[in-house]
């Protein structure tokens, strides 16, 4: 199951959209001096499964300021990437939530196959256990969840109660929850809304 939804290019594409979707937003409200945002794409290479990203997953979108004295840098929300890790924020949830469901040999296997040392798997824990938690992020959008979830458990306890009718629509939902995370350039609000259909 986690092998064919990785390999599913059509919903990567639709977060490429979401992202380009997003950013549109973010532009449209500029820089908060007032001046006009142009785009400054920044160059990434993010690991996970290649073989089914476009050309425009070598990219983050992003904005500088066109007044000259502020050119200050303004990078939207992604539901691709998650902050600094090179890693797609799709691996990094998947891979860790199914921690408890995999045999420690299928684990290898899918660690092998996207080329997850050890040490990133346990770093990746350990930003769930830790880090998440402590989020402004995820302290803005715990009490949706009732009752309560167990924070030890991240991120399959937050997958697992998310809505969507498979497994593409909570991933989705977990990676917009998530996009405040993503950024420290911009902290505004989206009116961005879902459209299931279009996965």
């Amino acid at each position: 199951m986690c092998h064919d939804f990785l390999n599913d290019a059509k919903f990567f594409q639709f977060l490429f959209e979401v992202d380009r979707s997003i950013a549109s937003e973010v532009q449209e409200t500029g820089c908060p001096c007032g001046g006009v945002l142009h785009s400054a794409r920044y160059p990434r290479k993010p690991r996970g499964p290649r073989h089914v990203l476009s050309d425009a997953y070598d990219t983050r979108l992003s904005f500088c300021c066109a007044q000259e004295g502020c050119r200050r840098r303004t990078t939207p929300p992604s539901v691709r990437f998650l902050g600094r890790k090179v890693y797609l924020g799709t691996m990094v949830i998947l891979i860790t939530a199914m921690q408890h469901g995999l045999s420690p040999k299928r684990r290898r296997l899918l660690m092998e196959q996207f080329d997850i040392s050890p040490q990133t798997f346990f770093r990746w824990q350990a930003w769930w256990r830790e880090a998440f938690p402590a989020s402004r992020c995820w302290q803005a959008i715990r009490g949706q969840f009732m009752p309560p979830l167990d924070d030890g458990a991240f991120p399959g306890t937050l997958l697992g109660r998310l809505r969507g009718h498979d497994l593409k629509q909570r991933m989705f939902r977990f990676l917009l929850l998530l996009s405040p995370i993503s950024t420290t350039s911009w902290s505004g609000s989206l009116s961005y809304r879902i459209d299931p259909q279009k996965m």
